[in-house]
């Protein structure tokens, strides 16, 4: 039974319930539960498979694990209950499976990225989209064509500069704190005397910040120097009118993040009155703010120009295969893209990084072991070729991006007509399904049984490597993938080397859960750390 078959029965029952005014609020309850019983019903290849019994009927209840932040978490107890394949909506299936990514996001799938989810991370103004939320495949294959341009190799090595010069910046101010708390030697957290203690996810939030403006904008943010989270960004006030003012951009984007992710997920009729809730409104409010963080820098760089060889300029140079180059609404969608993914994700893996570290002292101490060895003629921030190949280095970093996994949400992916097996199942065209990341990182039986433990030595093992690579995916696969992976590999590769070869650090609260709140990215809320320079915690 579809809805076309039942369509005639539902429209009179509703004119019948509808005759008198004492009916209606009677009426209305029961033509929204027939509406849902009906798409229900108008689905019978999904009958047989498990979630929970709302998620079956509406899109909210996954919009509602949205809005409280975990919905990483909660699509993995399911899978951990269910098996591998979830129903999270009417229409949306969860796929726990790794075999499950390439014909979903793979390259040749005619999956296309779902219209109404990508829709919730189009900015009002300019709704321009760009190539993160691009669902037309033409329109992004045009896209990812001058925007690689931006990531070639040869541009990553004119990077690299910027991203030391950074680095060097954030070690200086580290020294600053470790010096006074030498020379006060007061008794801090857990009785360490002559720690500074700080909370070291700001500081990364400052370092991302500060280096993805040198990188796309031309200058940083002035976040390392002055210790505070502020940019300034271009709105519009109530009335039209256009100013410049001050915000902050990490609690901007984190609202932002937020707010898109969950907004996505509610049905087009029903977001004009969710947007008017105060939980979407405050949030909203965050989307055009950011927006006008790299509105600000867009037009600071048309108007001033600049000889730099940076992130800004090579989209700028940019051409698609016509020839054309962008027009400044879709230079500054790409800009906020750059802004979000380049900042967001270097700060938060960085501090889950800093936080596996220190929660597992043996896996520090032959971190630092590697380092004193390979390092000992480089400088303080070594060189990209000093550490790319640091085995453990490299272990540390990709054991951390499975662990914690900033995006741990399954992206969705709609099928194309003639539908797909995939995972024992027969999905007709249209179905949208998506692979857990968080839940096929922790699978045991790809990873081992230790697979929800931190341990890095599992990436020395090449044999190991090769078995579990195609369950490794930090960065999406396929046509989509992220195509700023070398450049945030590079990041992390400098920062973490130079932070854990210059400074001892522990946890202010080593028993202490590391809390994330989740918006389209799963971040960090808080990681308080005691550092202390190496050669001073040795003389000690």
């Amino acid at each position: 039974m579809t809805k076309t078959d039942v369509l005639p029965f539902f429209s009179r029952a509703v004119s019948w319930m509808l005759e008198g005014p004492s009916h209606v609020l009677l009426s209305l309850t029961c033509a929204l539960i027939a509406w849902y019983a009906l798409d229900f019903l108008s689905r019978p290849q999904y009958f047989g498979i498990p979630g929970p019994f709302l998620a079956k009927f509406s899109d909210l209840w996954l919009t509602r694990q949205a809005m409280r932040g975990d919905r990483w978490r909660v699509v993995d107890d399911l899978h951990r209950r269910y098996g591998k394949v979830v129903r999270l909506a009417p229409n949306h299936i969860s796929i726990a499976d790794a075999d499950a990514l390439n014909p979903i996001y793979g390259h040749s799938t005619g999956t296309l990225k779902e219209e109404r989810f990508y829709s919730g991370f189009v900015p009002p103004a300019p709704a321009v989209r760009g190539l993160f939320n691009t669902t037309n495949r033409a329109e992004h294959t045009r896209k990812r064509k001058a925007v690689s341009h931006a990531f070639s190799p040869k541009q990553i090595v004119s990077f690299e500069h910027f991203i030391r010069k950074d680095v060097q910046l954030l070690l200086d101010r580290w020294d600053e704190f470790c010096k006074a708390a030498e020379e006060k030697q007061t008794e801090g957290p857990r009785g360490l005397k002559g720690y500074a203690w700080l909370d070291s996810l700001e500081w990364m939030n400052f370092f991302a910040f500060d280096t993805i403006g040198d990188l796309a904008f031309g200058s940083t943010f002035g976040m390392l120097e002055s210790g505070k989270d502020v940019a300034m960004a271009e709105v519009e006030d109530a009335n039209g009118n256009k100013e410049t003012k001050k915000c902050s951009a990490v609690e901007t984007i984190n609202l932002r993040g937020e707010v898109s992710a969950t907004i996505g997920l509610v049905p087009y009729w029903l977001r004009p009155l969710t947007l008017r809730l105060p939980w979407f409104a405050k949030r909203l409010q965050a989307v055009r703010t950011l927006t006008g963080i790299a509105l600000a820098r867009v037009n600071d760089r048309l108007v001033n120009g600049s000889e730099r060889d940076d992130l800004l300029a090579a989209l700028q140079s940019a051409k698609d295969e016509k020839g054309e180059q962008m027009e400044k609404r879709e230079l500054t969608a790409e800009a906020l893209t750059q802004l979000i993914a380049g900042s967001d994700t270097t700060s938060n893996t960085s501090c889950a990084i800093l936080y596996h570290l220190g929660s597992t002292p043996d896996a520090l101490k032959k971190l630092q072991v590697e380092l004193d060895k390979e390092l000992v003629n480089a400088e303080d921030v070594p060189l990209m070729s000093d550490v790319d190949r640091l085995p453990y280095l490299q272990g540390v970093l990709n054991e951390s991006m499975r662990t914690h996994g900033t995006s741990s949400i399954g992206l969705p992916r709609v099928l194309p007509a003639q539908g797909a097996v995939i995972a024992g199942h027969f999905f007709p065209g249209g179905s949208v399904l998506s692979v857990p990341t968080y839940t096929i990182h922790h699978d045991a039986s790809v990873w081992g049984a230790d697979a929800r433990q931190y341990r890095p030595d599992r990436w020395l093992d090449a044999n190991y490597k090769k078995k579990t690579e195609k369950a490794f995916n930090p960065f999406s696969v396929g046509p989509r993938a992220c195509v700023g992976r070398n450049v945030a590999l590079a990041e992390l590769s400098i920062l973490i080397a130079a932070l854990i070869h210059r400074y001892d650090f522990v946890l202010e609260e080593p028993e202490k859960f590391f809390q994330t709140r989740e918006g389209f990215l799963k971040k960090p809320v808080e990681l308080r750390i005691g550092i202390k320079r190496r050669g001073s915690a040795r003389a000690s």
